[in-house]
């Protein structure tokens, strides 16, 4: 019988010891997410804006220094991060869903 208890007591204790690492994990991360909300806010509304389309003709005229970044300059880069964005949005509410049953 001590021997189940003891089987019983070591196993909750590596589910406590791991769910307290992840939750301190994602204690950061959705700090971390809050700031990328508001960047990918900011990204999704400069796609196809006047000022993108500006970038983008000082990019085709050479006009931009050789080694700055541009990958915003493609529309699939910002595109794509916006696609990421909604999947990972998607799978929060699931989760959230899935925990209220």
């Amino acid at each position: 019988m001590i021997n189940e208890n003891v089987n019983r007591i070591k196993d909750m204790e590596k589910r406590m010891r791991r769910a307290k690492k992840v939750l301190k994990s994602m204690e950061y991360a959705l700090d971390e997410w809050d700031l990328v909300n508001s960047d990918v806010k900011v990204l999704n509304k400069y796609l196809g804006s006047d000022e993108w389309k500006a970038d983008l003709k000082a990019e085709e005229e050479g006009l931009l220094p050789t080694k700055l970044r541009r990958g915003v300059l493609s529309e699939d880069g910002i595109w794509d991060l916006l696609v990421d964005h909604r999947v990972m949005m998607q799978r929060l509410f699931e989760l959230i869903k899935n925990e209220q049953k």
